[in-house]
């Protein structure tokens, strides 16, 4: 299940935030370790293992590989999410005539 390894891929607080800095733009390894505490070996596993999600793709430049945001990845993500929208509306006008009754 795709959405299982998304979101087993964003659990990991340095895997979130390793995604939110590229979300700003695409990078090489090294320019994503800064301001980080990780080895080189330790951020190689953690953009696997996000490439593994199809949340970052790489793209070879020359000698350099640099990382950014997969939109298929994303893609997955919403439509996940779309299944669910239409859920909450009914659930926040129950909650709010509970609210209303518990009020009176």
């Amino acid at each position: 299940m795709m959405e299982h390894d998304i979101f087993r891929a964003l659990a990991d607080p340095t895997r979130r935030t390793i995604f939110e800095k590229l979300a700003a733009g695409s990078m090489n390894a090294s320019a994503l370790r800064q301001g980080m505490d990780i080895s080189q070996p330790a951020m190689s596993q953690h953009l696997a293992v996000l490439r593994a999600a199809r949340l970052v793709r790489e793209q070879k430049e020359g000698r350099f590989v640099n990382y950014e945001v997969d939109p298929d990845g994303l893609a997955l993500i919403a439509q996940w999410l779309a299944k669910y929208r239409a859920y909450w509306p009914a659930r926040i006008d129950a909650l709010k005539l509970l609210l209303k009754d518990m009020d009176q």
